[in-house]
């Protein structure tokens, strides 16, 4: 009972001395007299801070609730006494609670942070081992853990305060001496109950948050990059709500900060993949993310996959972005989103039937049979494929349907993609008649959707243009392409190569090749692949043959060089880059080896295969053109199999097939096989001259009144189609 006395006479001791030293602080009168607490430090505060400044700056703080002291008293009750740093650190918290921030930066600089992070630094080491060990040591230590509490607390509200007054870089300064003090005195990190009972956990984790927010918001990206970095690689003991709120606000930093980081040092995970770029890093961690969401150890937040959906779009990995979709749980989206956003991830990773099959699903009529952007979709789709364009008409007239008397700009698209997938299905159609009134119907949906934009959509011009062209209206043609290269400031190779093929088809080589000198000029170094192999044909059409060697020689130089950078660039484009490169080298040995064939020089010509042959074993091009240069030694039955062995590999390849019936019919085939073959090819392209030339040989042959009259006919329409033939295809 005597101790228990005691115990209860020292406690009211101690808060009587408390409230004397705030009431001090508060009135900023000077403790006296022998019986007045002493600092640890064994320095009073009169004798530590003599000048009226901060008495001055206190002075509207003269009533204290008795809450605020009670547990300011209770944090330090272990300790017997308050010391100066410890006493400007409670008097900083209370202004700061108050909103008096700058009264409170004014105390908090008070405090020698250089001088106490020492301490700060021995009794958290010390305390650590202490729990380590699981004993009790006699070993005083510099400050009580509630003490190390408080004054770490008044470091960040420090930098919470410069925060607030726009003084963010000495915010961030003033908040990684917490990071830096308690990682060098606990390298593993505070143990899950080490100092509970002060909060330092809770310190410590917002000041982990708080750094990189600091150094963003500062405009200093490097250090907030190390600064996130650091948040999930250190041992903070952070809870999973606090670790996926890091890593999705980095995730988004990566994305969008627009400034490349160098690669995270993870040398201790050898066994585990390194991102090498911001992107590659970003989109690692909003994979983790989702994954954690699958686990439900964190809330669904839609947001991740926006951001994921955009990251693996840039890099190219839709086909990774479908995998995502297709292993997230039921519930998160609805059915349909779903199988919308599973669509558009095949269509970008070039798998069309997939991408085509998931719409057909989608718009049946157990799903949502008029959702717009899936009817458009699916149009688009079929317009490109003129096996499914009559289903494209279906979905496009739908489309129309879906959104009749709400938007214009809508019904616009709507209606141009009818005009292609009509254009499209015109190329299937039998009998003449049938194919020019889809072609005067698809004409008339692209005027129309053209009129609807008042001839301002660019995308409009192009379907527009590129079908005058096909129907060999090349004036009207040239008109619509021009408009479409000044409203896209010529931004877009596809409509120089579409005018200059126009000029070529208007015989008008020399203003043809003014525009695609213009194009390359105007378009970056690695889109000129295209541009160089037009201009290189233009001048095989002009006879210039050593200038257009040259053209070629100087395209597989550019196609080295990129080669070679794509090895130490990103991998954003990487995939697609590297597969339109090798189509492009592919056709260009192609085109070298028949421009040394109508040379007569066969070595240099199977120099040129070889190399094709190289970069792809099976290719119907490479067939062709080994076939026509067993054709021109007059090895025709050799001839024959190289045709037959492209058309084994592409059925519908035009070339082989109009070349497989000259030389069957110079071996003295029936008449039958030869027409058949023809007439397969121009089922194919109603406008390949070769295959109305030959076709009129062939009924020429025949010798009868009809037959002449036939050739007569297939000659005028080889001749006029000749005549109005580009360089290369239109599209």
């Amino acid at each position: 009972m005597t101790r228990i006395r005691s115990e209860k006479g020292s406690r009211s001791r101690s808060s009587g001395s408390f409230g004397m030293i705030m009431n001090c602080l508060c009135s900023g009168e000077q403790l006296s007299g022998p019986d007045d607490l002493i600092f640890s430090d064994s320095e009073s505060l009169a004798t530590r801070d003599r000048k009226s400044e901060l008495s001055s700056r206190v002075a509207a703080v003269t009533h204290r609730s008795h809450t605020n002291i009670l547990e300011a008293e209770s944090s330090l009750r272990e300790t017997g006494g308050l010391n100066y740093e410890e006493a400007r650190a409670l008097l900083g918290r209370c202004e700061y609670r108050k909103g008096n921030i700058e009264l409170a930066l004014h105390v908090f600089e008070g405090i020698d942070i250089a001088a106490v992070t020492p301490k700060i630094k021995v009794t958290l080491a010390r305390a650590g081992e202490h729990r380590r060990r699981r004993s009790h040591s006699n070993d005083t230590q510099p400050l009580s853990i509630n003490s190390v509490s408080l004054l770490l607390e008044a470091i960040f509200l420090k930098a919470k305060s410069l925060q607030s007054l726009g003084k963010l870089e000495e915010a961030a300064r003033s908040c990684k001496v917490i990071l830096d003090t308690v990682e060098s005195s606990l390298p593993g990190g505070l143990p899950q109950s080490f100092g509970a009972d002060c909060k330092l956990h809770d310190i410590v984790s917002q000041s982990v948050e708080l750094l990189p927010e600091l150094w963003k918001f500062a405009d200093c990206q490097h250090e907030a990059i190390l600064s996130y970095r650091r948040s999930l690689l250190s041992h903070w003991n952070l809870d999973t709500q606090t670790i996926a709120k890091i890593q999705k606000e980095f995730a988004v930093f990566l994305l969008y900060c627009g400034d490349e980081a160098s690669p995270p040092n993870l040398r201790f995970q050898m066994d585990r993949f390194t991102p090498k770029s911001n992107l590659e890093e970003a989109i690692l961690l909003l994979m983790i993310l989702l994954r954690k969401v699958s686990l439900k150890r964190i809330e669904w937040d839609p947001s991740i996959l926006d951001h994921l959906s955009f990251a693996l779009s840039v890099s190219g990995n839709s086909r990774a972005l479908a995998t995502q979709f297709e292993e997230l749980l039921p519930g998160f989206i609805n059915r349909e989103d779903r199988f919308y956003r599973l669509a558009l991830c095949y269509y970008g990773a070039g798998e069309d039937s997939v991408a085509l099959n998931l719409l057909r699903k989608l718009l049946g009529n157990g799903m949502d049979p008029t959702c717009f952007p899936a009817l458009l979709m699916a149009s688009k789709i079929c317009g490109d494929n003129r096996s499914h364009a009559e289903e494209g008409v279906s979905f496009a007239l739908r489309s129309l349907e879906s959104v009749d008397g709400k938007c214009d700009k809508l019904k616009s698209t709507s209606t141009c993609l009818l005009g292609i997938s009509l254009s499209a299905h015109s190329k299937s159609a039998v009998a003449d008649s049938e194919r020019v009134t889809r072609q005067t119907k698809a004409l008339e949906a692209l005027k129309t959707a053209g009129k609807m934009t008042a001839m301002s959509d660019p995308i409009i011009l192009y379907h527009l243009s590129l079908e005058y062209a096909e129907q060999r209206n090349l004036d009207a043609a040239v008109d619509c392409a021009k408009q479409m290269l000044n409203l896209e400031g010529g931004s877009n190779v596809k409509g120089w190569l579409l005018l200059t093929r126009i000029l070529s088809a208007q015989r008008r080589f020399v203003d043809a090749e003014t525009i695609i000198d213009g194009a390359f000029d105007q378009t970056g170094k690695w889109d000129r692949g295209e541009i160089l192999r037009t201009k290189a044909k233009l001048q095989l059409a002009e006879g210039q043959i050593k200038r257009a060697i040259e053209t070629y020689t100087q395209l597989l130089a550019l196609l080295q060089v990129q080669k070679k950078s794509l090895g130490y660039g990103k991998r954003s484009f990487k995939s697609t880059r590297r597969h339109f490169d090798r189509n492009l080298e592919l056709e260009i040995w192609h085109d070298l080896a028949h421009v040394y064939i109508n040379l007569s020089q066969w070595s240099d010509a199977e120099i040129c295969l070889f190399k094709s042959k190289a970069i792809r074993t099976y290719s119907a091009t490479r067939c062709h053109a080994t076939g026509v240069l067993y054709e021109k030694k007059g090895l025709y039955k050799e001839a024959v199999k190289a045709f037959q062995e492209a058309l084994t590999i592409d059925p519908s390849h035009i070339p082989s097939l109009v070349s497989n019936a000259v030389v069957l019919n110079r071996l003295g085939n029936s008449e039958v096989v030869v027409k058949s073959f023809l007439m397969n090819a121009l089922s194919l392209d109603r406008m390949n001259h070769s295959a109305w030339y030959n076709l009129g040989l062939l009924y020429k042959s025949q010798g009868t009144l009809s037959s002449l009259s036939e050739a007569a006919e297939c000659f005028e329409a080889a001749v006029f189609l000749e005549e109005s033939a580009p360089v290369e295809p239109f599209r």
